[in-house]
């Protein structure tokens, strides 16, 4: 698990979801559980929302990567010949 969250999640994401994690906790013992807490905890989920988005780009962009390396290994083939 340590290693899938270190090869896949940025350090600005964890930074992210430590502060968020913080003022949440922190909104939660000021405020308590009052209608307050609803917006909190949308605004936590923007965040994680967020980090999602950013590791689904990240796996997309490592795809595109791969198919223009490989794209790039077929045209040198070609252009060898």
């Amino acid at each position: 698990m340590r290693k899938f969250l270190l090869s896949n999640i940025d350090s600005v994401s964890v930074i992210t979801i430590l502060i968020t994690l913080i003022l949440f906790l922190a909104a939660l013992y000021f405020t308590g559980l009052t209608h307050d807490i609803l917006l909190e905890a949308g605004v936590f989920l923007v965040s994680v929302k967020l980090i999602i988005m950013g590791y689904q780009n990240k796996q997309s962009s490592d795809k595109n990567h791969k198919e223009l390396k490989e794209i790039l290994k077929m045209l040198q083939k070609i252009s060898a010949k």
